[in-house]
């Protein structure tokens, strides 16, 4: 038998060419494995990282490897229908989720899919969650507070719209209620307001959503609640579905306040996934790029120029450390990613100094920048205050007798300490933080015992309400003192000591 060489050319080069025009259209692959959450399929050579794929009882799945032989993809559903052997669809669409301000005032989960019984959501767009971050020449320098309320952070750690400051500390510290006072003091100031949490108990949501609503403030917010009970991808997706919603907003020229609770069980979910999908592990089983995923999703949060909107994303991570010990491996990540840091402090929460901030281990690299002129005035002295009382302290420990200076210092030290004392869900509005700090930073308290400085400073901010509303009418106009300004101030603290 004659084999003819051009009629064997031919037979390959029409092979090639079906080939070739299969893998054009072949959107369908095979499922080789599946467990754990995690889903291997073969035949899917154009799959797009982070590609949405549909498997069945349309349970949808995310690419997160992309290989030679196959692609891994992570489930956002349940595997227990899905077999070896299954067909597995792409859909040409990475994930997204819907975003606009049919989102404000409902609870969803990572997906934008509400949970909160209220009926479906409506809106007119989807966003995808994964973005490049705005580029530097785009965005504007912070120097607009965004006011949390409480004293001892707009003092002393200032916090500016379009900054990413990090709130640290062990368990039971109470990190959450600095974010949750943060809420609570944006109502009527035009901030929308995220929160995010991942890996929490549903109650503990719960428990949020309820005390935001009873105080008034889920008009602006939006939750999105990945709890601990749903698999890891899903607490993997769900602060960039919440940092995809917030684009949308500062993409309006409006103003967004994002707040993740917390990074630590982000990086475990995403720890998990790593291992589970056979990437090798690093330093404490975490992998390589488990900083890529912090800076990634943190830099997208910031300030626009004007001419590109000018609206912001000021992000409120939340990393919780174990023993005090912010060296370990997360919690420096994400010191180095953001812009300074809240730290919180087991024996102070303990001991009754609640916000329990640690004024020398906290910082703000944005600083008075993103501080009124009048808060400026008032707080410039704190932090030095602060520390030479505690040095002072530690010393006074060891002697009985001490000269009259330490002794004023150590007074002054205890008045301050008590002034920044503030009970939960009740910010105060900035108007009430100047007159408090003015009148303890002009010594008019310092004659007190500290059990007496909370009702001194309560007094005297009803008093100034009450019989001295021109003052209060320029700190809010103005935020800058003037000679005018301080000697009415003075006066008025004078004679609500005379009235005392």
């Amino acid at each position: 038998m004659k084999i003819d060489s051009s009629e064997i050319s031919a037979l390959i080069k029409a092979q090639i060419k079906g080939y070739e025009s299969r893998l054009e259209t072949d959107d369908v692959g095979t499922v080789i494995s599946v467990g754990d959450g995690i889903a291997l399929c073969y035949g899917l050579d154009k799959a797009m990282l982070g590609e949405l794929l549909v498997f069945p009882g349309d349970v949808a799945g995310m690419v997160m490897n992309l290989d030679s032989e196959d692609v891994g993809t992570v489930l956002l559903g349940s595997d227990t229908k899905i077999e070896e052997g299954d067909t597995v669809k792409r859909t040409h669409r990475v994930v997204e989720v819907p975003v606009g301000d049919g989102l404000l005032g409902r609870v969803v989960n990572a997906l934008g899919v509400p949970i909160d019984e209220k009926g479906p959501i409506s809106y007119a767009k989807t966003r995808p969650i994964e973005r490049i971050a705005p580029g530097v020449m785009t965005r504007k320098s912070v120097d607009t507070p965004l006011e949390t309320g409480i004293k001892a952070i707009d003092a002393m750690i200032p916090i500016g719209r379009g900054q990413r400051e990090l709130i640290i500390g062990d368990r039971q510290t109470g990190k959450t209620a600095i974010a949750l006072d943060t809420i609570i003091n944006q109502k009527d100031k035009g901030v929308k307001c995220i929160y995010v949490a991942i890996g929490q108990k549903n109650s503990s949501v719960a428990s949020l959503v309820d005390k935001l609503r009873e105080l008034g403030c889920m008009d602006y917010v939006t939750v999105v609640s990945s709890s601990a009970s749903e698999a890891a991808p899903n607490q993997y997706i769900a602060p960039f579905a919440g940092m995809a919603m917030a684009e949308e907003w500062l993409e309006n020229g409006q103003d967004v306040l994002i707040v993740f609770d917390d990074l630590s069980k982000h990086a475990v979910a995403y720890r998990t996934l790593s291992l589970l999908l056979k990437r090798a592990p690093g330093r404490e089983a975490y992998p390589g790029d488990i900083f890529y995923l912090h800076s990634r999703l943190l830099e997208r949060a910031c300030r626009l120029a004007p001419q590109y909107g000018g609206g912001s994303i000021t992000a409120l991570p939340i990393v919780e450390t174990q023993a005090g010990d912010i060296s370990a491996y997360i919690p420096t990540n994400v010191i180095s990613i953001t812009d300074g840091q809240i730290f919180l402090v087991t024996d102070y929460f303990a001991s009754g100094q609640r916000p329990a901030v640690d004024s020398g281990f906290s910082v703000s690299r944005v600083g008075s920048s993103a501080q009124t002129k009048a808060m400026k005035a008032v707080a410039a002295s704190l932090k030095i205050e602060l520390a030479s009382y505690r040095e002072m302290l530690s010393f006074s420990q060891f002697g009985s007798d001490l000269d009259a200076a330490t002794k004023k210092i150590l007074a002054h030290g205890a008045v301050l300490m008590e002034t920044l004392k503030q009970k939960q869900y009740a910010p105060y509005p900035m108007w009430r933080q100047v007159v408090e700090l003015f009148a303890v930073k002009n010594r008019f308290l310092d004659d007190l015992k500290p059990a007496e400085v909370g009702p001194y400073l309560q007094g005297l901010s009803a008093f100034v309400e009450r019989a001295h509303p021109e003052i209060i009418g320029v700190l809010t106009e103005k935020k800058a003192f003037s000679d005018e300004l301080t000697a009415s101030l003075n006066a008025a603290i004078a004679e609500y000591q005379a009235s005392r």
